[in-house]
């Protein structure tokens, strides 16, 4: 039944029509507390707590190691894709337990027996300009030296070997495990070099602290405290497929230190999530387990009943997503996260919301409408963190952004999370394309997290806790808004603007 102003969520969403988040608008609330003061902790999955209500999706060109250590240096958590052999996944999460926050992720190492072409090589695909020298190359091994562009820029033979032109470790200012983030940096300051290598008691090399971290880091607003786990490693999800493979593939995970496992799948109602939820459940108990997609409460409930610690809702709603065009099967996404949310919270496990996020007030809809967690794609693609390299087209800086449904990601291997196999037709269910360069989500987070709390402020909701039980008394209300709605609550009647969102 309408209420005197408006719908509460029971009501709006039991009419026969499913709604994007741009068919519904909230009506404010009474403000008697700051936008700062809004508390947006939350539960990604039973387990597993973070501050910042935002992961990133486990998507190819979305998350690997660099996104999921900068997510969770934000608050937030990201999910590694398992668009990749074993092998690389299981490095990309041991990079991200490794990590220390403040320094460099992954830095580039090397071999002393690489050669300045090897250097060339990396400089082309990462841009760095220096390397640090192990005897493994790698971190984790003794440092022997460092090469920087003034020690190779003018050796004209570029077959030289590193251990040639490098400066030894004896010569170099070093950083220390025994020191924190600020001492280091200090350090690096006084010594008035670029570079300041970080090394424990043994002299292995442990990360890398340079002065364009440290004014990047005081360029942009605070990040706070970062996603961490019982044992002070950033926190770390991955995905995995429900074949039996990966079921070893998850046991490595683990062992490797992940506190979360997606069953990634764009329609997780499945003979095949059941079977793999209840093994994971029992052979590794001690790692969360989220399941989906789903959109409706059919779906929820039988995932949930063996034993789901959380679930990912949304099917068709993500911007290179087209299973609802192709298939014909879907929900609006602000109709399937306020349905899954509903019988959710029965079992007491929180749900993500994935798919459709553009901008913080779809964010702010998600988690008024039940979500615990916003799960970025197209949003944090283009970043600095994301994988692949910029290059230009049409003049423009861009990195490449695909849907994991698409041709291009079927081919990689991803056609197991559309139920294919590699024998049959492939019917793509997703696009490529690219997006513009966006910078570094270190830098986006903060002000998409203010703007989600500037939101939950006229919302009248102190909390996210508060908001979803504002939801659920029927305190809450809104409207659906038709398309004229729609376009007075954007941008018109202007000549030109600049649309600059912080």
């Amino acid at each position: 039944m309408a209420s005197l102003d408006g719908f509460p969520g029971e009501a709006l969403f039991n009419q026969g029509f499913c709604y994007t988040y741009d068919d519904v608008i909230f009506h404010p609330g009474f403000i008697d507390f700051a936008a700062d003061q809004v508390d947006l902790s939350t539960r990604v999955s039973r387990n597993v707590s973070i501050r910042t209500p935002m992961v990133s999706s486990p998507m190819d060109t979305v998350t690997e190691s660099d996104m999921a250590i900068a997510m969770a240096e934000a608050g937030g958590m990201g999910f590694l894709h398992y668009n990749m052999a074993m092998e690389s996944q299981l490095e990309h999460a041991k990079i991200v337990k490794s990590h220390r926050p403040g320094y460099v992720a992954n830095p580039a190492v090397l071999r002393p027996s690489a050669t300045l072409r090897d250097l060339d090589e990396l400089r082309a695909a990462r841009g760095f300009s220096s390397v640090c020298i192990s005897e493994s190359g790698t971190c984790g091994s003794a440092l022997l030296g460092l090469v920087t562009t003034r020690d190779a820029e003018l050796v004209r033979d570029r077959n030289t070997l590193l251990s040639e032109v490098m400066t030894s470790v004896d010569d170099l200012v070093l950083g220390s495990t025994e020191k924190s983030a600020q001492e280091n940096e200090q350090i690096l300051l006084e010594s008035k070099r670029g570079k300041l290598p970080i090394v424990d008691a043994k002299r292995y090399l442990i990360g890398l602290l340079t002065r364009a971290t440290i004014k990047d880091r005081l360029n942009r607003p605070p990040s706070g405290v970062p996603s961490i786990d019982k044992h002070g490693r950033l926190l770390c999800g991955a995905a995995i497929g429900t074949r039996d493979a990966d079921r070893v593939r998850a046991k490595y995970l683990a062992d490797a230190g992940v506190d979360a496992i997606i069953l990634d799948s764009s329609q997780g109602d499945s003979i095949y999530q059941l079977e793999m939820i209840k093994y994971l459940k029992n052979e590794l108990p001690h790692v969360d387990v989220i399941a989906g997609n789903v959109v409706t409460q059919n779906q929820a409930r039988r995932l949930l009943e063996v034993g789901a610690d959380g679930l990912r809702v949304g099917m068709g709603s993500g911007s290179i997503c087209t299973t609802q065009e192709v298939c014909a099967v879907g929900r609006g996404q602000a109709t399937a996260v306020y349905k899954v949310g509903q019988i959710a919270k029965e079992f007491n496990v929180p749900i993500i919301a994935d798919g459709g996020i553009q901008n913080s007030g779809h964010i702010v809809k998600a988690l008024a409408l039940g979500a615990s967690v916003a799960m970025c794609g197209s949003m944090f693609s283009g970043t600095t963190e994301a994988p692949g390299q910029y290059f230009y087209q049409d003049g423009v800086r861009v990195k490449k952004y695909r849907g994991m449904g698409s041709l291009d990601a079927m081919k990689k291997g991803s056609d197991s999370r559309y139920l294919s196999e590699s024998g049959h037709l492939k019917i793509a269910q997703g696009v490529s394309g690219t997006v513009r360069d966006k910078g570094s989500v270190k830098t986006m987070i903060p002000y998409l997290v203010h703007g989600v709390k500037q939101g939950f402020q006229d919302l009248g909701a102190d909390s996210l806790t508060k908001a979803h039980q504002i939801l659920a008394s029927g305190t809450m209300t809104m409207e659906a808004r038709t398309g004229a709605a729609q376009r007075e609550g954007g941008i018109h009647d202007m000549h030109s603007y600049t649309k600059v969102p912080w």
